[in-house]
């Protein structure tokens, strides 16, 4: 299924959430947090502007990204899961 985000969304695939501590304990499901680490899938158009135009997309297919812990909506795509948040609401892209 293809999905295209609107506006100035963007679709991200979630990194696997910590098996371990740093100290080597092994962390069970109910207590894994959620990553705030993500690989863009897609991208929306842009943000309308009042003059009809859309601002332009910082963001491309393929980047990697620091997002806000409680942000976005969790998403289900063909057993997948994803996230969707606002362009605002990436903290940092990772080079």
């Amino acid at each position: 299924m293809a999905v295209k985000p609107l506006d100035d969304r963007v679709l991200l695939k979630q990194s696997e959430a910590e098996e371990t501590t740093a100290g080597g304990i092994v962390l069970p499901d109910t207590a894994k947090e959620k990553p705030q680490r993500g690989k863009v899938v897609a991208v929306g158009p842009g943000k309308a502007l009042d003059s009809g135009d859309r601002a332009e997309m910082s963001l491309k297919k393929g980047d990697e990204v620091f997002y806000g812990k409680y942000v976005g909506t969790d998403i289900k795509i063909d057993g997948e899961e994803y996230v969707i948040i606002r362009e605002s609401d990436v903290m940092a892209v990772i080079e």
